[in-house]
């Protein structure tokens, strides 16, 4: 399943590469909600909030009331997962604030799982050189994204893998890594970082492996359809 993403950053919809370089920016959200109502489910990101910085509070819940979505970005407590879904969220994505310095955190993991239904929550197991980063990519921990599946499945319903060493650059997702998660776990995997064709997406789907798609649709290297 092909499942399109928005960023969100400063009030625009953008696209970054590898998290740091502004690709695309622009200020027609609701050009994008139009495109993309036909689709089962969008991944909506403020990252703003998962850089600690003024949250776009107002247009994630414009589009989580106009779109199915599985909304992530600064989800740091209970209460904030709490309120996405209030606000129309189909599922929360969880990144740094299931893990610590020493990898994951098991007790926040278990809290999340205990507050809310286990099947809205999506883990995001980011990956740059092997290892699982943090804190907006910049923070590597000791351990594999495997290691993270492996210790997370009890307390998530999916799983958000994304290989950070081609995020944003239409090079291709390496379909090595991607496949070692998926078998390291019995959860859904959704797979990012790179994707730039449909025959890319096709594979996934046909490995039971659906896929987030940003850059690829924004700069219209990609067709779009539901």
């Amino acid at each position: 399943m092909l499942i399109p993403s928005i960023d969100l950053m400063g009030g625009r919809v953008v696209q970054l590469q590898q998290g740091e370089r502004l690709a695309i920016a622009t200020d027609d959200l609701d050009g994008w909600i139009e495109k993309f109502s036909g689709f089962q489910i969008v991944q909506l990101i403020d990252l703003d909030a998962a850089m600690g910085r003024h949250a776009n509070d107002d247009l994630v819940r414009r589009v989580a009331a106009a779109l199915p979505c599985q909304v992530g970005g600064g989800v740091r407590s209970i209460d904030r997962a709490e309120d996405l879904i209030t606000a129309g969220a189909r599922r929360v994505i969880l990144g740094s604030s299931l893990f610590n310095d020493r990898g994951v955190n098991r007790a926040r993991a278990e809290a999340f799982a205990q507050a809310l239904d286990p099947d809205r929550l999506i883990g995001a197991i980011d990956s740059r050189g092997g290892k699982v980063v943090i804190n907006g990519w910049k923070t590597a921990l000791p351990i594999t994204p495997e290691d993270a599946a492996r210790a997370l499945e009890p307390f998530v319903g999916t799983f958000l893998y994304t290989h950070v060493d081609t995020e944003g650059l239409l090079t291709g997702l390496n379909l090595t890594p991607v496949r070692s998660v998926q078998a390291a776990t019995k959860r859904r995997l959704i797979a990012a970082g790179g994707i730039k064709s449909r025959d890319e997406v096709d594979a996934l789907d046909a490995l039971g492996i659906d896929a987030v798609v940003g850059m690829a649709i924004y700069t219209g290297a990609m067709e779009i359809k539901p």
